[in-house]
């Protein structure tokens, strides 16, 4: 098991190094400067100029890299250009609402996928399982927006039990930040809970008939034993690999959503950094997701590895 994780983790440090360098080369060579954003159309050459010094942007591009990526590894993110505050409190600011959400969002997905997958799984054909797979099909049909403004509609309008925006805080409790989170959460956890039941039903019925399945059920385990006791375990391979992509996905890609919330989180930082040309929070935020995704990648297979030890042996 230590072989198997020293060989993911050298492979994880070279990804995130040839992802910064994808990274800081693709936003740098992006139109637009940003001292020129900042100061107009109109501003004069040698304000120009003092302003590219302030900011560091008269550096050589490989420096301007080195340098960004020397401050990461001790926690030093740089200045926000237009903000002028560090951008690591900016981004630990919005983090305590970005990831509370996705995890969040990953635990209702989980809760309402794996119930509904294997029962749909044991009924095979059944009325159960139609059903079960009619609903996932219309959710992962209907974007995630559309049911942000329908529980909006339903929840804040109409019964008032939520508030239609915003965060209040974690000052207040726990239950506080996780009730103005609810609406957002659940609105994220729907279209991917429907993609892993689909996930889990499949996978489920692919090791049904596998000859261990029967052997178990020859012993004389019910369907359900055989079930609960060997298929569940066998088929977590493929829905470990779709949770670990959902939670990248619910903490990189929650943009949309958060501007329908009004969450002050990392997607709404990105989006405003992005309008305001501000390249150093846009780079350290954009790195910090690919850590996050690669990171739960290496995550997820060290899972594999423990849910099924023959991997070990292949690499």
């Amino acid at each position: 098991m230590l072989r198997y994780s020293l060989k993911r983790l050298i492979s994880l440090c070279l990804s995130l190094a040839v992802a910064s360098v994808v990274i800081f080369a693709v936003i740098e060579v992006a139109p637009g400067d940003p001292a020129s954003f900042m100061l107009g159309v109109n501003a004069q050459p040698d304000t120009l100029a003092a302003l590219r010094a302030e900011l560091g942007l008269d550096v050589p591009k490989h420096e301007r890299y080195f340098n960004w990526v020397g401050g990461m590894l001790t926690g030093d993110f740089g200045t926000s250009y237009t903000y002028r505050t560090p951008v690591s409190d900016m981004i630990a600011d919005r983090m305590w609402v970005s990831l509370p959400l996705a995890l969040y969002a990953l635990t209702l997905s989980t809760a309402i996928a794996f119930p509904a997958g294997i029962y749909a799984a044991s009924r095979r054909g059944k009325p159960g399982d139609i059903a079960v797979m009619g609903a996932t099909q219309l959710g992962i049909a209907v974007p995630n927006f559309w049911f942000a403004m329908m529980l909006v509609l339903i929840f804040a309008i109409n019964l008032r039990l939520f508030n239609a925006g915003g965060f209040a805080g974690w000052e207040d409790g726990i239950w506080t930040g996780l009730h103005s989170l609810t609406l957002p959460a659940i609105a994220l956890a729907l279209p991917q809970a429907a993609i892993l039941a689909r996930v889990m039903r499949s996978a489920l019925l692919d090791i049904l008939g596998e000859d261990f399945m029967r052997t178990a059920r020859a012993k004389g385990l019910s369907r359900r034993q055989a079930l609960w006791r060997h298929g569940v375990r066998n088929a977590l391979i493929p829905v470990l690999t779709i949770i670990g992509l959902q939670f990248s996905f619910l903490l990189a890609g929650a943009i949309i959503i958060e501007q329908v919330f009004y969450l002050p989180g990392l997607g709404r930082l990105v989006f405003q950094a992005i309008s305001s040309r501000d390249l150093i929070v846009v780079e350290s935020v954009v790195m910090l997701l690919v850590f996050a995704v690669i990171i739960v990648n290496f995550l997820v297979d060290l899972a594999y590895a423990a849910v099924d030890p023959r991997l070990r042996s292949r690499t």
